[in-house]
């Protein structure tokens, strides 16, 4: 995918098309994120609509935390998913961040290391 060290430096139309695709794969994989964290809050708390569960998801996904109701009583498989979730998307964000940066950190890397010739 990624030229290798002993290869001239990518053209700047190559360049950008690498961000822009890893840019919507990332994009991709949040949006998959949100959708499971949608379905999952849907299905373990039954008081809540869909509008809900996709405020829960983006804010535990964005790492800003949960918001519940207090009248809402949780069950105990509603606190091991939105637990679990929480875990999962703090890496998954971190993920993305990584899939997003690649292409940066390569050319940054490739042309310090290119020869002075």
């Amino acid at each position: 995918m990624y030229e290798h060290k002993k290869q001239p430096l990518a053209p700047a139309k190559v360049y950008y098309r690498r961000l822009w695709k890893n840019f919507l794969f990332a994009l991709m994989v949040m949006m998959a994120c949100l959708l499971f964290g949608m379905i999952g809050y849907k299905l373990t708390i039954p008081e809540f609509d869909w509008y809900d569960s996709l405020l829960n998801a983006s804010m535990i996904l964005s790492g800003m935390g949960p918001i519940i109701d207090a009248k809402i009583v949780l069950s105990k498989g509603a606190k091991v998913f939105a637990s679990g979730y929480a875990l999962f998307s703090g890496v998954m964000f971190i993920t993305t961040i990584g899939i997003i940066l690649a292409p940066i950190a390569h050319r940054f890397f490739h042309k310090l290391h290119l020869d002075d010739k």
